[in-house]
């Protein structure tokens, strides 16, 4: 392992789901059979559904589901949602559909109504109080020497909750801070730690890429990164070219990861061994994209060529090979 990819163990998101079963202490078919009899006395499950409609409060923010209490809604329209933290404004970004009750966070909470221009335009006025009430709390950080790093502040529809979303290294102390920043802005204060994605979410910025960040824009959840991503793309395993500005692997690798695994399936491997109407050759690279394949002639020379051309040649060998196993398994 070179020092990029040790580096790299830092950055790699890791998951794992173990499990095991342990013995029951019977055969398969004593197993089944039981399993076949619980079946035909169970009676089947009935699965109950309900209507939920999807709600989302920011422009690439997770979809949340809420009861749509009867109401007809369209996509993009803007809703009164009743939240955890009082009344919101967001923006249906599914339009009602069924699922499984059992699927169901509960309570379900309800749609309000839709939102009406006053909503909207208070909406917008506690946008600026958000930029205010996060000016007070850094003054009050600095005077305590907080480690922390603020990013965003969010009010509810009311005013009367207010959110600061924080990031910092550790776990830090607050309650003084809450004591004090909910005396002077007179709103319940609930600081939320994010971590390094959420936190380029929230403040967005651009890529190398040259365009606006994906989470920002338009990914609702972070899916799991791997370093076996860039390797199955044959990217280069330097973190500086495979991170992304949160210092994490560049959510981006798994856009093209499984169209890349399946087109290597139809690629030849490095190291192989095949005939070509050129004469024997070694495989040395190849490029899925273009589906072509880089050969080593006996001579040293390289060529490239269409998989389309060597696998038919390969297909000969390897039938060849299978016929030579037989007769030498007849002559035994």
């Amino acid at each position: 392992m070179d020092d990029n990819e040790e580096l790299l163990d830092d950055l790699e998101d890791e998951f794992s789901d173990e499990s095991f079963e342990e013995p029951s202490g019977k055969s398969d078919k004593e197993s089944a059979g039981e399993s076949v009899k619980e079946e035909a006395q169970a009676e089947p499950a009935v699965i109950v559904m309900v209507d939920v409609v999807g709600v989302k409060f920011k422009r690439a923010g997770k979809i949340y589901s809420f009861d749509p209490s009867g109401i007809d809604f369209k996509m993009d329209d803007w809703v009164v949602v009743e939240t955890a933290r009082g009344m919101e404004v967001g923006q249906i970004a599914k339009t009602v559909f069924k699922v499984a009750d059992s699927m169901v966070t509960k309570p379900l909470k309800p749609v309000v109504r839709k939102a009406t221009p006053e909503d909207i335009d208070n909406a917008g006025k506690l946008e600026a109080k958000e930029a205010e009430a996060l000016v007070e709390c850094a003054g009050i950080v600095k005077k305590m020497e907080l480690p922390m790093k603020l990013i965003s502040a969010e009010y509810n529809l009311e005013g009367s909750h207010l959110t600061i979303f924080f990031g910092a290294e550790g776990r830090i102390d607050f309650r003084e801070l809450v004591r004090e920043l909910s005396h002077k802005l007179k709103a319940r204060i609930e600081m939320r730690q994010v971590g390094p994605r959420d936190e380029a979410k929230l403040i967005g910025g651009y890529g190398r890429c040259g365009r606006p960040l994906c989470c920002a824009t338009f990914l609702n959840e972070f899916n799991p990164v791997s370093i076996k991503m860039a390797k199955e793309q044959n990217l280069p395993l330097n973190p500086m070219k495979i991170s992304g500005t949160c210092g994490r692997l560049l959510c981006c690798l798994g856009y093209e990861f499984e169209q890349y695994r399946d087109m290597k399936k139809e690629m030849l491997k490095n190291g192989e061994n095949i005939q070509t109407s050129m004469g024997a050759a070694v495989v040395v690279g190849g490029n899925p994209l273009k589906g072509t394949v880089l050969l080593e002639v006996e001579s040293g020379a390289r060529i490239e060529l269409p998989v389309s051309e060597v696998a038919p040649e390969k297909k000969e060998a390897d039938k060849g090979q299978q016929q030579k196993k037989r007769k030498h398994a007849k002559g035994k």
